[in-house]
């Protein structure tokens, strides 16, 4: 029983990485975590994986570091994970028929808006 009880201690008290290590280089560790604020946790959805605390999010980080380390560009890593996720990851979608509602929706709902206000004025007049 004490044997069960200190692994489980051992387990425990192991240090999870969350995928905040960062990278030697300065210039790669800027790439990556600005490419990270650019990129959609998709388990929490209001959060970029750089805040989000999500073990998912974490290996995303850790995804990002391994690759631009590899010397792979951020446009490439974006690439890659939008490949492997859907564009959902990124908080910037490419137009494509699936997001155009993304892209319309606020220029049709400020279109209707417009005509609903001048309705509303016309009618107050006459």
């Amino acid at each position: 029983m004490s044997v069960m009880l200190a692994i489980a201690l051992a387990t425990a008290a192991a240090p999870v990485d969350l995928g905040y290590s960062q990278l030697p280089d300065a210039q790669q560790e800027e790439a990556a975590t600005e490419l990270m604020f650019e990129l959609r946790c998709l388990v929490c959805q209001g959060q970029s994986i750089a805040d989000s605390d999500v073990s998912m999010a974490a290996d995303m980080r850790r995804i990002v570091r391994q690759k631009i380390a590899a010397g792979e560009k951020p446009d490439a890593v974006r690439d890659w994970l939008i490949e492997r996720y859907g564009s959902y990851v990124t908080y910037d979608p490419p137009l494509s028929w699936a997001t155009a509602p993304l892209w319309l929706a606020p220029l049709l709902l400020l279109a209707l808006g417009g005509w609903i206000a001048r309705g509303s004025f016309r009618w107050r007049r006459g």
